[in-house]
């Protein structure tokens, strides 16, 4: 069959189930000059290897695109990542994004949430609300959400250790607001496995860890059948200084373990693969990272076909959220981060994202004001509006380098999988520190690279100039954790105290079990039990993880 027949094929028999339910946006695409834009480009003369390698959006292998139209259908998701101080002020911050444009949520927490502790703990003093939102119980998550229907908005959380909590306390305030969770669009980070490795925000040991992962997808596969149950990030190791290809090959290794220990537990692969989905980095090599993500999006759809048998098309699609590197932020002309992010946010439109958060300028210096976050969803708004980029599918596909560079991401992707399988797969290799290792050593050549002057980064090592900084600050009021522990205080003394008392043992109980334990987690919040009270009773059953290797 020709290259032109198959095209015929692909519009009568994928993309007119999509066009004919969600029209693309425009009735015709054209530049500036009236050139005409085809939906997608292909070679000129038949390809024997094209339908392997490259295919059509929405089929299998995916290296187009997930989606048959793309972003002539819709755009990706505005999702700017955002929360500090209290749950007041970042409603606050929530409710002016969306005001200006953005499409979706993005929760950032602040350490001891992240930690499984309540505000009041001693542990966490002087961290509550510098990093992200302070959450401890039910009411600073209805307060986090107020005047926000959560079934019209989407919702990403960036939590990990205790992410089924925070979860069960998103399901419980959408109850409260009418809203069944059937209805819920969202993510939840759960990647426990990247905390180990790259992140540290982790609390217990893995095999506890991998339960509550493998509960949530259980538990939403019936009840909250659109919600992401698990966002398997690549980001954070790109962040601790791996390579594009560390980033891609330790990411699917990591789900792999993800999906094995979901079959093990006992879910069918074509389920519970559909609420799967991805966090990447969009670093500085602008070619090489349109690469990535091609190559990462094939290749996922290889394992999920061959490795495990799945059988539905949906179970083998990459869909992933995407962030501008933090790491590659200056705080030396903070004003040059509006060119990197801008780069970096191109390179993964380019490479067909599903959402999108485009970092501050003003990140390596504090926390973002409203204006730099402004400038930073503006950014995406240009791309989407007035670049064009977002006119044709796939439009770098077929180029010489882009290819070459998409074919050795991935054959060096697999051999490093190949390799963390040899070691019994990413828990082992992470339990022996090979994993660290490999990203420890990346880390120290490019700042070696950069200290020889090999890699220029501009305003550092190069083009450096002597300035004050001026740009408009935000800091975090003291206040907000001395009243955060009054709220604690006034929960506690207004709640049953008896039936506080008979969760607790009842979770104790069920911990040291194996039954599911969201139902648990949701009733516990709702009768005003603390996310660090659930995290304290865990902790009791299961230990805390201590690393066993050294790097």
């Amino acid at each position: 069959m020709t290259l032109k027949d198959e095209r015929k094929r692909w519009e009568e028999e994928t993309l007119r189930l999509v066009t004919d339910r969600f029209p693309e946006r425009k009735s015709e695409f054209h530049t500036l000059s009236r050139i005409p834009l085809e939906r997608l480009m292909l070679p000129s003369d038949d390809d024997p290897s094209y339908a392997e390698k490259l295919g059509f959006p929405g089929e299998y292998p995916f290296t187009r695109g997930v989606q048959p139209t793309m972003y002539r259908g819709r755009f990706w998701t505005m999702r700017q990542y955002a929360g500090y101080a209290s749950a007041e002020q970042s409603n606050k911050r929530y409710r002016y994004l969306l005001d200006q444009g953005q499409t979706g949520l993005s929760v950032a927490f602040d350490l001891p949430t992240q930690i499984g502790y309540d505000a009041d703990d001693p542990m966490v003093s002087g961290e509550v609300g510098k990093v992200g939102v302070s959450i401890s119980s039910l009411r600073d998550m209805e307060t986090l959400f107020k005047e926000i229907p959560l079934d019209r908005v989407s919702t990403s959380m960036t939590i990990n250790a205790p992410a089924a909590i925070l979860l069960a306390m998103y399901i419980a305030v959408a109850k409260r607001q009418g809203v069944e969770p059937s209805k819920l669009r969202g993510t939840i980070q759960n990647d426990i496995l990247k905390e180990y490795i790259a992140r540290g925000t982790y609390i217990f040991p893995p095999k506890p860890s991998m339960r509550l992962i493998t509960d949530v997808f259980q538990y939403c596969q019936k009840e909250v059948p659109r919600w992401n149950t698990i966002s398997i990030s690549g980001y954070h190791i790109r962040e601790a200084g791996s390579t594009a290809v560390q980033e891609v090959a330790f990411t699917l290794a990591d789900g792999i373990a993800y999906v094995q220990a979901a079959v093990d537990a006992g879910l069918d692969v074509d389920h519970f693969s559909r609420q799967l989905s991805f966090f990447f980095n969009a670093h500085n090599n602008f070619l090489e990272e349109v690469a990535k993500f091609r190559a990462a999006r094939r290749l996922w759809a290889a394992i999920m076909r061959e490795r495990f048998g799945a059988k539905n098309p949906r179970s083998w699609m990459l869909r992933f959220h995407t962030q501008t590197a933090g790491s590659t932020l200056t705080a030396q002309q903070p004003e040059n981060n509006v060119v990197r992010v801008a780069l970096q946010a191109l390179s993964a439109v380019f490479g067909g994202t599903q959402s999108l958060h485009t970092n501050s300028m003003d990140e390596a210096l504090w926390l973002p004001t409203e204006k730099s976050v402004r400038v930073a969803l503006r950014t995406q708004q240009i791309i989407a509006h007035e670049s064009g980029v977002a006119d044709s599918i796939d439009p770098l596909a077929g180029s010489y380098l882009i290819e070459h560079l998409t074919d050795e991401i991935e054959s060096q992707a697999r051999d490093y999988i190949q390799k963390i399988d040899e070691m019994g797969g990413a828990l082992a290799a992470i339990e022996q520190g090979y994993i660290q290792n490999e990203i420890q050593e990346a880390a120290y050549q490019f700042q070696q690279a950069v200290e020889r002057q090999d890699q220029i980064v501009v305003g550092i090592n190069q083009y450096e100039v002597r300035e004050d900084i001026e740009l408009e600050r935000l800091t975090v009021d003291p206040a907000i954790e001395i009243n955060q522990r009054e709220r604690l205080v006034e929960l506690r003394a207004g709640r049953d105290t008896t039936r506080v008392k008979e969760l607790l043992a009842h979770l104790e109980k069920a911990a040291d079990g194996d039954d599911n334990l969201l139902p648990l987690f949701i009733e516990c919040v709702e009768n005003d039990i603390t996310l660090g009270e659930i995290c304290g009773v865990l902790r009791g059953v299961w230990g805390e993880y201590q690393p066993t290797f050294s790097v």
